[in-house]
């Protein structure tokens, strides 16, 4: 087997990483950058940039450059997240078939993993370079809270990028891997994962070379963009005071307070106030002061939906934050001053400053991917299921068959029958979520049990088995217990590519030119 990297791939940022043996490496590109932007942008029909020379494409040519896609990444068409992209979006965002979400680049759509795909590639080509040959296995990493769709659809994309993906892992758990590696530790420790668009909170047992998740939450739709977005809203009211227009209804204008925004969101990390000078239309300058105090209190209330979220997992572990020996932060989001202060308060502890919140979780990545395919003992790792899986019933309820944080991999079966005579086939709703109205929680999709012989109802008996496995990603299985032959099941899942459609996207990508950044 060859050699295996690890991929943290993020909504603002992603990066790669290699268990050489003695310790996890992060692969810097031509340029000397470990972290790329997780930004595409189309040249052509036929030729991309990825990472930084795509982020300066987006003043220019915004619909033609694709950024956050990890926040669109397996959900559905009409879900409240997509409607609030359309809206926020310089590139456009289509319907698919199946509530699928497409991204029109000059008359062609593209699925999101397609999009994902490109960025993996270049990560794939950034690896290959340092270690000199080609390179297909990979763990990539999600966020903890990410449901099922959202996971396949991050596995389709490494597919399509030509990658055998060894494993899906939690963010937060790649996290704790890189924290504990090598050290012996026996604490339990707490992972706040703040990173670009997702926030996830994990309570993990760390014992020597073993590594249990107790509980986690999270939120796939809070992150640094959101903070990003209130500092660009208050650049955009002084914008409108100073000249009397808004740049909110100009794309490239706004492109240009996103940049000042991210940029003085950075410089306020270590320094107390900052000077902001952006010039946001042809002929006009904003000129203005931000401060640390500023940014607390336009971003406040987003730090406390994060400690929601953490009294949550808490809430499930049955602990509480004396419980913890240590508290873990991730994400480049983290190293906010705002979020340092707060978290410290709430925790009554500050937070562990030995790891680098942003590289930690590919490192991690590389340190399973090694563990994956090497003959040496390697470390433990047991994680859980995120959110409950239920099936819909009558009248809006939702039956839960494996109950959130159920530790993975892990089963439940059922049986069900035939309501009326000569029934000869029966239709399921699988649910994931914490509500008891199924409509309230996201649909995974619909199967079927087909070619049921016809017989009185309730004779026929068809066991079905629900299995969510190490990446947490769903299976259905069934037979028929009269005879114990498989039933068949067909899987209708909203909101995915087909098999037939990872293919194909996996070869027309391929004829796709990545250009390297210059070095």
């Amino acid at each position: 087997m060859g050699k295996a990297i690890g991929i943290d791939l993020g909504t603002s940022t992603s990066c790669v990483a290699f268990f050489d043996g003695d310790s996890p490496v992060v692969f810097e590109n031509e340029a000397g950058e470990q972290v790329i932007p997780s930004v595409v942008s189309f040249l052509d029909e036929q030729r991309v940039v990825v990472g930084t020379p795509a982020k300066k494409r987006a003043i220019e040519f915004g619909p033609d450059t694709v950024y956050s896609a990890k926040r669109l990444i397996g959900r559905k068409s009409f879900s409240s997240e997509v409607k609030k992209a359309r809206a926020l979006m310089p590139y456009e965002i289509v319907d698919g078939e199946n509530d699928t979400v497409r991204i029109r680049i000059r008359g062609t759509d593209y699925a999101i993993p397609e999009i994902s795909a490109l960025v993996l590639r270049e990560l794939k080509r950034i690896a290959e370079r340092q270690l000199g040959e080609e390179v297909t296995d990979a763990v990539i990493t999600v966020p903890a809270y990410f449901n099922d769709g959202q996971r396949q659809a991050t596995k389709d994309a490494g597919t399509i990028a030509g990658l055998n993906v060894l494993r899906i892992l939690n963010e937060p758990t790649a996290a704790a891997l890189a924290y504990g590696y090598g050290q012996n530790r026996d604490q339990r420790v707490a992972v706040y994962d703040l990173g670009g668009g997702t926030f996830d909170i994990s309570i993990l047992e760390i014992g020597g070379d073993v590594y249990e998740v107790i509980a986690t939450a999270g939120d796939t739709y809070l992150g640094g963009d959101d903070f990003d977005d209130r500092l660009i809203d208050w650049l955009a009211e002084r914008t409108v005071e100073a000249s009397g227009e808004d740049p909110r209804r100009d794309l490239k204008a706004l492109q240009r307070l996103k940049v000042v925004a991210e940029e003085s969101k950075k410089r306020l990390s270590s320094q107390e106030k900052v000077a902001v000078r952006a010039p946001v239309f042809d002929g006009f300058e904003l000129n203005v002061e931000m401060t640390r105090g500023l940014v607390q209190q336009l971003t406040q209330d987003l730090v406390q939906r994060t400690f929601a979220v953490v009294d949550e997992a808490l809430q499930a572990a049955r602990l509480n934050v004396n419980d913890l020996d240590g508290v873990i932060l991730v994400g480049g989001s983290t190293r906010m001053p705002v979020i340092r202060e707060m978290v410290e308060k709430y925790f009554y502890r500050a937070p562990d400053a030995s790891i680098n919140p942003v590289i930690v979780v590919a490192s991690g990545a590389a340190i399973q991917a090694h563990s994956l395919t090497s003959r040496a003992a390697g470390s433990l790792l047991l994680d859980v299921t995120s959110q409950s899986l239920g099936i819909g019933m009558a009248g809006d309820v939702t039956e839960v068959l494996i109950p959130r944080n159920s530790q993975l991999p892990c089963d439940e079966s059922r049986v069900f029958t035939t309501s009326k005579d000569n029934q000869t086939e029966v239709r399921i709703r699988v649910v994931q979520g914490e509500s008891r109205k199924s409509s309230e929680n996201e649909i995974l999709g619909e199967f079927v049990l087909e070619n049921i012989p016809p017989q009185p109802r309730g004779v026929p008996k068809i066991e079905v088995l629900f299995e969510i496995d190490s990446n947490g990603i769903v299976h259905v299985s069934a037979k028929d217990q009269a005879t114990g032959q498989s039933a068949n099941v067909q899987l209708s899942v909203s909101g995915g590519m087909s098999s037939d459609e990872v293919a194909a996207a996996a070869t027309s990508g391929a004829n796709i030119d990545l250009e390297a950044p210059a070095g």
